[in-house]
């Protein structure tokens, strides 16, 4: 007999997921992620029977509860929120990571569902992020009681426009490495296996990622997405790179086994100085003058046809190191968060994203004050998926 779950499928972003509350889910982990590969149709490359959507931005599960009573860094939350990053040819799911587009659509599931009172015009929503063991702070506008979803604001890679949630990442640095600068420096030099010696920037808020100069890779840094997923022999070279980089952050226990042990994180970003580049997505142009730097983003082994939220933030912050990669790449004017709040916009494949940065510098470390991502969401179906017994129970 097939078990009926409740569900939510919201938007957040560029990005889609299954909202699931812990508890409708069993108790047992190998069974509840049997559940989840389930609802999403996974592994099949088209998810044909589940909900997935044979894409990494839209193969997404949040799953919620609670306040997490007696743990410390959860105080003061209004909720708990687990991100699971659904496999789709493989049957896994990462919690090892956090999704910020998700984010801004848990704010807004929250005040839908009754764990924070609404209060107009912005309601602050503290979420308890169980993956990364931090608070994030989420701004929701909000109108007679609920989610406000209709507005001017434009993510770009989403039809439309929306009303703009805020998501703080600035509580979440250092989360996964124990650091901001996971080595203590702004850049660092990898061996690559297959490749040789790389100039790299570690960086950890959000997600912990790694940045490379485009002209290292022989690239211009505003190729399309799809451009750079046919060169298999470059995709090999960057999930290498990815591999030696989580090594290096303590992240796996050997490069060779980071798409088994941490396929989503370390995040890995190409980065390069503002340019003029074609957004195919959109089918314009974006002006160099637009953005503060350029950056294409390596998710789940291939391109992102956007940018991450988390991603958003962390190369914001690493936009403001001196002496870090994304620094000697952002345009001199747009690197004075030190001094004060600065805003960074960053060019991707559709679009522009852009960001909130505020640094305080005491002796060589440095303390996130602010590191924000606008967002918009949209609650798209609320009902239940049907698990057949066979795939809960199934060794």
């Amino acid at each position: 007999m097939d078990h009926a779950i409740r569900c939510v499928l919201m938007r957040g972003g560029t990005s889609k997921a299954v909202i699931l509350k812990e508890a409708d889910l069993p108790l047992d982990p190998a069974e509840r992620d049997r559940t989840i590969l389930s609802i999403f149709g996974s592994p099949d490359r088209r998810q044909i029977n589940g909900l997935g959507g044979a894409d990494p931005l839209t193969s997404k599960v949040a799953l919620i509860g609670p306040p997490r009573a007696g743990v410390p860094s959860a105080a003061g939350a209004h909720l708990t929120y687990t991100f699971g990053q659904v496999g789709i040819a493989h049957p896994e799911i990462d919690w090892l990571s956090l999704c910020g587009n998700i984010s801004a659509a848990v704010g807004a599931f929250a005040i839908y569902e009754g764990y924070v009172e609404p209060d107009s015009p912005i309601t602050q929503v503290r979420v308890y992020n169980s993956n990364l063991d931090r608070i994030l702070s989420i701004e929701v506008p909000v109108k007679d009681g609920r989610p406000v979803e209709e507005g001017p604001y434009i993510v770009p890679g989403v039809p439309g426009s929306g009303a703009r949630i805020v998501v703080d990442f600035a509580q979440t640095a250092g989360a996964t490495t124990g650091a901001l600068l996971p080595t203590g420096n702004p850049i660092d030099r990898l061996e690559v296996e297959g490749f040789g010696n790389l100039a790299v920037s570690l960086v950890d808020i959000g997600n912990a990622h790694v940045f490379v100069r485009a002209h290292d890779l022989g690239l211009k840094g505003i190729e399309t997405a799809a451009e750079i997923d046919r060169d298999t022999e470059l995709a090999s070279v960057l999930e290498r790179i990815r591999g030696a980089a989580a090594a290096r952050m303590g992240m796996v226990s050997a490069p060779h086994l980071a798409r088994e042990e941490s396929p989503a994180t370390p995040l890995l970003a190409i980065v390069s100085p503002p340019a003029d580049y074609r957004d195919v997505i959109g089918d314009r142009t974006i002006s160099a003058g637009d953005v503060d730097l350029v950056s294409r983003l390596m998710f789940m082994q291939q391109m992102h046809k956007t940018y991450a939220a988390t991603s958003t933030a962390c190369t914001g912050v690493a936009s403001q190191i001196p002496g870090s990669i994304v620094y000697e790449a952002t345009r001199p004017e747009a690197r004075t968060a030190l001094r004060n709040r600065r805003e960074v916009r960053i060019g991707h494949p559709a679009g522009v994203i852009e960001t909130e940065i505020e640094l305080e510098r005491a002796n060589d470390s440095y303390s996130v004050q602010r590191a924000t991502v606008g967002r918009t969401a949209r609650r798209i179906m609320e009902g239940y998926v049907f698990v057949p017994e066979a795939d809960r129970q199934l060794a």
